[in-house]
């Protein structure tokens, strides 16, 4: 037993370096880990988060000198025993980025200081946090940047097919809300369409289960606070209606939820959704958003595809596009419906024996925040946009990227024109 431990500890750290490797091997550590004791349930959110559970559970495991392949489950505590607590690792990501329109100057920025903290309180209640710094500077009254907890739930492990999971969550619509660390993504910035369509980072304050059903099934779904209808307009789509765990509301409350295989030949298959009523005290409308979307990962030897389909409804757009108007002096000219897709090839140019990366990628989007509109109601044809990212991801270590991307920004308007624009970026996870 204790040298099977061993093992699996060796093949932890023994990790390819491309993203695609590291996921699959987690993975089948994982399930290693699952032979031996049942009740081990992995973390679903970051690689991190769910390395830091398997690390914690070899060492729970050599600790007890288990001798069965199959470890009893956990004994009721006695004479006011208690299961040990553990502080799991800090972690934490950070990116730097250097943005330049054409024509315009460029602005570097320190955009994200994040740290993870976690703690064990026993084999069945963990949390987790996330605490993020934006633009490195607060200041009182100045839209310097932001100090926001990005996450912050128990965890309350059951069985592997079902734990309950509460606090300050991520949505699990889309692949980047859940996986945003900087080297796990190419390009600079995030994807437009998980940025307007699905409004990535996106949390709030929820409660609802997880688990992972077998045969590379993993569910999350849960009860969320409702998106906020003032921050809807016919640019940003739904991106500032995120209330962010502020002022949660919940007379309306959301449902969302996500389905997602891992399977062989490093395959992921997702499928996602959220629908709830968006209200404010300020107005009496509470339209309805519901938010479907499919995305899949595959790779390929040195190659990796990247793809994505998001589809944003939302209901009574004639009377909250009133209703905004009457508050503010103007017409928000909000869309019934929101529409994006994006296609992502890539290709990893060293070998894989090397331990540097370097990766080669284009990605195009297609997002239109007006795709339909409500009768009475004319989409503007510079919200109808596209775009192409095209760059290089170089990864001196595995959980450091070096990027550089190129954006060629295109819209159906023959009036107003976006702007491409150069992109330099320094992100690392540890």
């Amino acid at each position: 037993m204790v040298k099977l431990l061993l093992i699996l500890c060796l093949t932890l750290s023994a990790f390819a370096q491309t993203d695609a490797d590291r996921e699959r091997r987690l993975a089948d550590l994982e399930r290693k880990i699952q032979i031996l004791d049942p009740s081990f349930v992995p973390a679903s959110t970051g690689f991190d988060q769910r390395l830091a559970a398997a690390e914690l559970k070899i060492e729970q495991l050599l600790n007890r000198g288990a001798t069965t392949a199959v470890a009893p489950a956990p004994p009721t505590p006695v004479s006011g025993e208690e299961d040990e607590e553990t502080r799991l690792p800090v972690s934490g990501y950070m990116d730097a980025h250097f943005n330049k329109a054409e024509g315009e100057p460029g602005r570097a920025d320190f955009h994200r200081f994040v740290l993870l903290f976690g703690h064990s309180f026993s084999d069945r209640i963990k949390f987790w946090s996330e605490l993020e710094v934006e633009h490195s500077l607060v200041e009182g009254g100045e839209e310097k940047g932001e100090v926001a907890l990005e996450q912050a739930y128990l965890d309350f492990l059951i069985k592997p097919w079902f734990n309950v999971r509460g606090g300050m969550v991520l949505s699990p619509v889309g692949i980047i809300n859940e996986r945003h660390e900087p080297p796990s993504f190419n390009g600079v910035e995030r994807p437009f369409v998980e940025t307007l369509i699905i409004p990535t980072t996106w949390r709030e304050m929820g409660v609802g289960f997880t688990g992972d059903l077998g045969r590379g099934l993993r569910y999350r779904t849960y009860m969320m606070s409702a998106l906020d209808p003032l921050g809807f307009s016919a640019e940003s789509g739904i991106a500032e209606g995120r209330r962010s765990g502020f002022d949660a509301g919940f007379r309306n409350p959301a449902f969302a939820g996500r389905l997602e295989y891992s399977g062989v030949r490093r395959l992921t298959l997702g499928l996602s959704g959220d629908t709830g009523g968006a209200s404010n005290e300020q107005i009496r409308v509470t339209p309805r958003v519901s938010i479907a979307e499919f995305d899949g990962r595959y790779s390929f030897r040195r190659i990796d595809f990247r793809g994505l389909f998001a589809n944003t409804w939302i209901s009574r757009t004639r009377e909250l596009n009133a209703a905004l108007e009457r508050l503010f002096g103007f017409n928000g000219n909000v869309g019934r419906m929101l529409r994006g897709y994006y296609l992502e090839p890539a290709i990893h140019v060293f070998p894989r024996r090397t331990r540097n990366d370097l990766i080669l990628f284009t990605r195009y989007e297609k997002y239109n925040t007006q795709h339909r509109m409500a009768p009475g109601l004319v989409a503007l044809d510079e919200f109808n946009r596209h775009s192409v990212v095209t760059g290089l991801t170089f990864k001196p270590n595995a959980d450091v990227a070096i990027k550089f991307d190129y954006v060629f920004n295109r819209n159906a308007s023959s009036v107003i024109r976006p702007l491409n624009g150069l992109n330099l970026g320094l992100g690392w996870w540890f």
